[in-house]
């Protein structure tokens, strides 16, 4: 479970914002960590060996769970930022085999990109080249294979690329976006799995989130207030999450994308509502 935003300047008069409320079992630990550029010939993700990038990788921020390599949210020197999510297709990812994991997917675009156009790009290649699969839990837990919806953002354009196996679609954001564990483009929901409860589960986060981003103008302080929220559900199931032993929000991210400036981004690895956003500048 997630819950990511993007606001481009039409709708905050000033930079773009980028935030993700990271969802993972309740005990797991995230990791922040700064990937220094690099040069390599083949890449490690989590399960497979990909070929490497042909020149340096970018400077970049994440957060990870403490036994992956790939990356919940992040953002790199160019100011792009990626975060992914979770949806339920009528492809079942089980029995898929192991290949590139949706955070792997975002470590990757984070570490290639440097604009989100490029990023939507390099997540395509991915996914048609090398596929989705492997589970996005520690390997001492059961196996959750998945599908992704990413969402990617800079200083001045966003997009919103969501997956089922090597299938996709692609929106370019004009204004504002949200995503959370569904799927959000129009043509690509007739792949939504029939039986996923969205109506408890999922909307009401969507919802709350779509609302924000019509306030006007979207600011980094609206942000880490829905970011903090429990408003949605009397169950746990909120923005931010605390369902008892099965899902927790574990780290979040707000990030402020300039087109003149390095991004400021602030982060925190526990729940929002029970810490301090720490700031961090490239």
């Amino acid at each position: 479970m997630c819950d990511v935003l993007v606001a481009l300047p039409p709708a905050t008069g000033g930079d773009s914002l980028f935030a993700k409320n990271s969802d993972r079992p309740p005990h797991e630990r995230q990791i922040l960590e700064w990937i220094e550029a690099r040069s390599e010939k083949l890449t490690r993700a989590t399960y497979v060996e990909i070929k490497g990038h042909e020149t340096l990788t970018q400077r970049c921020i994440i957060s990870r769970p403490e036994w992956g390599w790939g990356a919940e949210h992040g953002v790199n020197e160019s100011g792009v930022a990626i975060g992914n999510a979770t949806i339920y297709t009528t492809l079942d990812p089980r029995g898929f085999p192991e290949a590139l994991t949706g955070m792997d997917i975002v470590r990757l675009g984070l570490e290639r990109a440097t604009s989100a156009r490029q990023a939507m790009e390099i997540i395509i290649e991915l996914i048609t080249t090398y596929g989705q699969g492997g589970s996005g839990h520690a390997p001492s837990a059961s196996p959750r294979p998945y599908w992704n919806s990413f969402l990617v953002a800079d200083g001045s354009s966003g997009w919103v690329i969501e997956t089922s196996g090597r299938d996709y679609a692609v929106q370019e954001i004009v204004d504002t976006w949200a995503i959370s564990n569904r799927t959000t483009i129009p043509e690509f929901d007739v792949q939504r799995h029939p039986r996923q409860p969205v109506e408890r589960l999922v909307d009401p986060r969507l919802n709350a989130s779509r609302d924000v981003l019509e306030c006007r103008p979207v600011t980094t302080d609206l942000l880490k207030s829905h970011l903090v929220s429990h408003c949605q559900s009397n169950e746990g199931w909120n923005v931010c999450m605390h369902v008892e032993g099965i899902e927790k929000t574990t780290a979040s991210i707000i990030a402020e994308l300039s087109i003149q400036d390095g991004p400021r981004v602030w982060v925190t690895q526990e729940s929002p509502c029970q810490s301090q956003y720490e700031l961090l500048t490239f």
